[in-house]
C-alpha cells in the first residue's frame, strides 16, 4: 500500500501521515493537486492532505481540488499540533526567510517583532525550505519543524514561533470512493458539500434549517467560490456524528427537496496527537 503526503520527508504533512502509516509506505509530492492527481491516477492508494489549520483557515488548494474530483472520500482525520522553529545554519541576520505561506503567516508577529525589513519568501512546503537552507551558502533562514532542523542538521535560533501555542492543523487520509478504511474507529463527522439552488431567496437560511430543527450539530461552514461566475459558491459543512445518523440523512433529502446538490465525502474518526 502506497500513502502519498506533501513532502519532502518531514514536513508536517508527513508526521501526519506517517502517525498512521509506517515511513516505507510513504510517497513523496512537490504539491497537494499532485498528490491529489496521482491517487487519481492510481498511482497510490491513498493521500494525506491538509485541509485547516487553526490560525489560518481552510487549505483551499484540498478542498477545490476534491470538490472537483469527485470520486474521492475522506476516511480518517488526524490533528497535528503545529510547532514551527526558525532555522539557520548560525545565528546571524538573514538575507531572506523561506517557509510555506501557511507557515509564514503562523509566524506573523514573530516576523514583524523581530526581522521587519527582511524579504519572505514563498515556497512549496516548510521542510523544502529548510532543505534550501541547508544546501545553499549565505544567511537564509527557514521556519520549518523541529524534525527537519534534525534532518537537514539546522540550529534552531527560536523555538516556537508561532503566533498560538494551540496552533493544530487538521489532515485528511483520502482514498477512492471503494477503498478499504485503515481505521476500524467508528466515525464522529460527517463533511459535505452543498451547492445552493440558483437565485432563490433565503437558500441558504433554509439549507441550514434542516440542520437547525433536528437539533443537528454543525461544527463547521465556509464557502468556497464555484469558480463559474461571480457570486456563485459551494459550501462546506462538517456535521458532528453522535446517533443522529438518521436526521442527518432527512436533512440531506430535504436540502435535495429545495434543488440545492449535496455530496457527502467522508463519514470517518478522528485522531488527536
Amino acid at each position: 500500500m502506497k500513502v502519498g503526503y506533501l513532502g519532502p520527508k518531514n514536513s508536517f504533512t508527513f508526521q501526519a501521515a506517517n502517525s498512521i502509516v509506517e515511513e516505507e509506505q510513504l510517497v513523496a509530492f512537490a504539491s497537494i493537486p499532485l498528490s491529489l492527481q496521482a491517487l487519481e491516477n492510481n498511482q497510490i492508494d491513498y493521500v494525506v492532505v491538509p485541509i485547516e489549520n487553526s490560525l489560518e483557515g481552510s487549505v483551499h488548494a484540498s478542498i477545490d481540488r476534491l470538490f472537483n474530483q469527485t470520486d474521492l472520500q475522506v476516511y480518517q482525520e488526524i490533528i497535528l499540533p503545529i510547532r514551527q522553529q526558525f532555522l539557520m545554519k548560525e545565528d546571524a541576520l538573514p538575507e531572506k526567510i523561506l517557509s510555506h505561506p501557511q507557515a509564514l503567516a503562523q509566524s506573523q508577529h514573530f516576523l514583524e517583532t523581530n526581522y521587519p525589513n527582511v524579504p519572505l519568501e514563498a515556497v512549496a512546503s516548510t521542510t523544502f525550505a529548510a532543505e534550501y537552507v541547508a544546501n545553499h551558502s549565505g544567511n537564509v533562514a527557514a521556519i520549518a519543524s523541529q524534525a527537519a532542523a534534525k534532518e537537514y542538521g539546522l540550529q534552531i535560533i527560536a523555538p516556537d514561533i508561532q503566533d498560538n501555542q494551540l496552533n493544530q492543523t487538521r489532515f485528511w487520509l483520502i482514498g477512492k470512493t471503494q477503498s478499504e478504511p485503515l481505521s476500524l474507529e467508528p466515525p464522529q463527522k460527517v463533511t459535505l458539500f452543498v451547492t445552493l439552488p440558483t437565485n432563490t431567496p433565503g437558500a441558504l437560511y433554509k439549507v441550514l434549517a434542516a440542520f437547525a430543527w433536528r437539533n443537528i450539530d454543525l461544527s463547521k461552514i465556509e464557502s468556497r467560490p464555484l469558480k463559474t461566475s461571480l457570486g456563485e459558491y459551494f459550501f462546506i459543512i462538517d456535521v458532528t456524528l453522535t446517533d443522529n445518523q438518521i436526521l442527518i440523512q432527512n436533512a440531506i433529502e430535504e436540502i435535495s427537496l429545495l434543488n440545492g446538490t449535496v455530496r457527502q465525502i467522508g463519514a470517518y474518526p478522528i485522531t488527536i496527537h
